[in-house]
């Protein structure tokens, strides 16, 4: 009884629609919980510490949401892009350029926006930066609410270009904010990724090789300065996807059924909820429009990362560099672009990292992300539920023109088909 329970429930995990409105619901609830008389409360829990006295790790319980847990959802969306890389989508290799030139586009475009509008203002040396990373784990629950009807390919393009959006962060911030990179932590991060590979390249299946280096690893690259999240993304890129004769499923596919409930179910849902705490002042809400750092992070997420992507992207497709995935047209490419200027995780850790010495200027650069990000959902949702029902009725004219063939003229079914079809 108690299994088949856990197994329904994991099941109604693995349905996207549930994983992305658990986490909107616990976003929402964190931005009311610390806009309230009790936001005191919701800090206090944030801030509550956690150690781990054997490794001399001590991090408050947002720290570990942010780092700990959100490494098992990069764990699996690393999984899912090294599937499609080998045996799916991906796997043609200029429809593999398309998400990577797309989130370079994206990348760079509203960093140059918000260097031009910010130029001069203290903290925009580095600040530049807090525009430039789209949240995968926000994106994706968006698009599976309101992007149900589009083509499944619209998934696997948002995927691979927040991934690679965000492998480009995490790299800005281990140049931009790290003082000192302690490189032996650095060698052993990549010692224990190297043992992952080989023990794929050599068939082991035992957890108790893998668990071991895959925590050592994460606690490695957080040692060494650099965000410990990579450490997921790299090991399920390092993870076999192909099953060998013999074998009913592949490692990646075992581990992507395993793990994807308790990233859906717990790990995001309780990151979105530490993660969304910005106060909204009425001060600050009255600043958004007026303040210049304000306008460089708003312009620079909103109009630069959708310009960003859907230029670069289809400057790639116009010049032969890359092909469209099957089925996804330039305006579903355009709507999964707005999608891409929900910022959030990123772009709230660059601001605490480039403000710090400013709070009242980090709490707007946050509240700035903050109602951009919910700006390009409603925009992105109004776009997709569009697109889902240009979709639709092209799938419904397909099956009337099918159904057509079968259906003798002059007859109920016939009139019917000819009534829908125009003809």
């Amino acid at each position: 009884m108690i299994v088949a329970l856990r197994s329904e429930i994991s099941r109604f995990l693995r349905t996207e629609t549930v994983g992305g409105a658990l986490l909107l619901v616990a976003a929402a609830m964190a931005l009311l919980w610390v806009n309230s008389p009790w936001g005191d409360a919701y800090f206090r829990l944030s801030d509550m510490r956690l150690a781990l006295p054997a490794v001399h790790l001590d991090l408050s319980l947002a720290e570990w949401t942010k780092d700990g847990l959100l490494a098992i959802f990069f764990f699996v969306a690393g999984l899912e892009l090294k599937r499609e890389l080998v045996v799916g989508e991906l796997a043609d290799r200029k429809r593999a350029a398309l998400p990577i030139i797309a989130a370079l586009g994206g990348v760079v475009v509203p960093a140059l926006i918000a260097w031009g509008i910010g130029r001069g203002i203290e903290g925009m040396d580095r600040g530049w930066a807090i525009p430039v990373a789209t949240d995968i784990a926000f994106a994706l629950a968006v698009l599976a609410l309101t992007g149900s009807r589009i083509p499944t390919t619209a998934r696997v393009f948002l995927l691979s270009l927040a991934v690679v959006d965000d492998l480009i962060a995490i790299v800005l911030i281990a140049v931009l904010f790290t003082t000192a990179v302690a490189f032996g932590w650095l060698v052993t991060a990549a010692a224990c990724l190297a043992g992952w590979a080989l023990a794929q390249r050599f068939r082991i299946g035992t957890p108790l090789v893998y668990v071991p280096l895959a925590l050592t690893a994460w606690f490695a690259l957080h040692e060494a300065g650099i965000h410990p999240t990579l450490a997921g993304v790299l090991c399920g890129l390092l993870t076999r996807v192909r099953p060998d004769p013999g074998e009913d499923t592949s490692p990646a596919t075992r581990l992507e059924h395993l793990f994807q409930p308790v990233s859906a179910g717990v790990c995001v849902p309780l990151f979105a909820l530490f993660a969304s705490g910005v106060p909204l002042s009425t001060t600050v809400l009255g600043s958004l429009g007026t303040d210049r750092l304000a306008l460089a992070i708003i312009i620079g997420l909103l109009v630069g990362k959708t310009l960003g992507i859907f230029g670069s992207g289809w400057l790639a497709v116009r010049f032969g560099l890359a092909r469209r995935p099957d089925g996804l047209g330039l305006r579903d490419m355009f709507a999964l672009s707005v999608l891409g200027a929900i910022g959030f995780t990123v772009s709230l850790l660059v601001a605490e990292l480039a403000l710090a010495d400013d709070v009242a200027a980090a709490e707007l650069a946050k509240a700035a992300v903050l109602m951009t990000s919910m700006t390009a959902s409603l925009l992105g949702s109004a776009l997709l539920l569009r697109r889902g029902r240009v979709h639709q009725a092209r799938r419904d004219a397909h099956a009337a023109a099918g159904d057509e063939g079968r259906a003798a003229p002059g007859t109920e079914k016939g009139r019917a088909i000819e009534l829908h079809t125009g003809r």
